[in-house]
């Protein structure tokens, strides 16, 4: 595969392939530690499926990233941390939450690559769109979560509380992450100005965040 290090925003697009390379590697990491609360060989399944995929998605992007001339190990080295924490501060205390934060968490990724994708070039669009592309595990997280909410609607509150703490340490992180990388925020939010474009990124966020909620019967 050919260096495109000379295309336009091609160093700004190989960062970004570095950042969601460290993302999905921390990502399986976090992964096998959920399944441990796995409470039915169906669910320890899913959670397999959904590892498969995470590192499907891991390998196209370590690719892009050493087409880019740069070393995989490194990337995850510069950019991982900010994933770790991320997790850790994030970690369910059990199944139920181990499934909104799927659901919830993890559709983030996706909103993230829909609401810039506009901002990329062709190329890194569909890397990107095929990175975060939602492998069925997601319906899956939420019929769980409203069952369990419709069996037992105490269950409820606790869970809505969760998930906008999930949102609350998404938004904070992605800013972390982003400012990493100044080409990185340059490429993702040029225009009419960084500020305005970045405002109007988390609040379509939050909004997104909010019908997710719903769909897992957490309003």
């Amino acid at each position: 595969m050919p260096n495109t290090s000379g295309a336009p925003g091609a160093p700004a697009v190989a960062k970004l392939y570095e950042i969601f390379l460290a993302g999905e590697y921390a990502a399986v990491g976090r992964l096998m530690d959920d399944a441990s609360m796995a409470p039915t060989t169906t669910d320890r399944v899913a959670l397999l499926r959904m590892m498969g995929s995470e590192i499907d998605h891991f390998e196209v992007l370590a690719e892009k990233v050493t087409a880019a001339g740069a070393s995989v190990d490194g990337a995850i080295a510069a950019h991982v941390d900010v994933f770790e924490r991320y997790h850790r501060v994030t970690e369910p205390r059990n199944w139920l939450e181990v499934l909104v934060k799927i659901y919830i968490g993890d559709g983030m990724a996706g909103d993230f690559v829909a609401e810039l994708v506009q901002s990329l070039p062709e190329s890194a669009r569909e890397v990107l769109q095929e990175v975060t592309a939602d492998s069925g595990v997601f319906e899956w997280a939420r019929d769980r979560v409203r069952a369990a909410v419709a069996a037992d609607p105490a269950v409820a509150a606790p869970l809505a509380l969760w998930g906008r703490r999930l949102l609350g340490e998404a938004v904070t992180h992605m800013q972390w992450v982003l400012a990493e990388d100044e080409d990185v925020t340059d490429l993702l939010f040029a225009g009419t100005g960084s500020i305005t474009n970045a405002a109007h990124f988390f609040e379509s966020m939050a909004q997104r965040h909010s019908e997710r909620m719903a769909e897992l019967s957490l309003t």
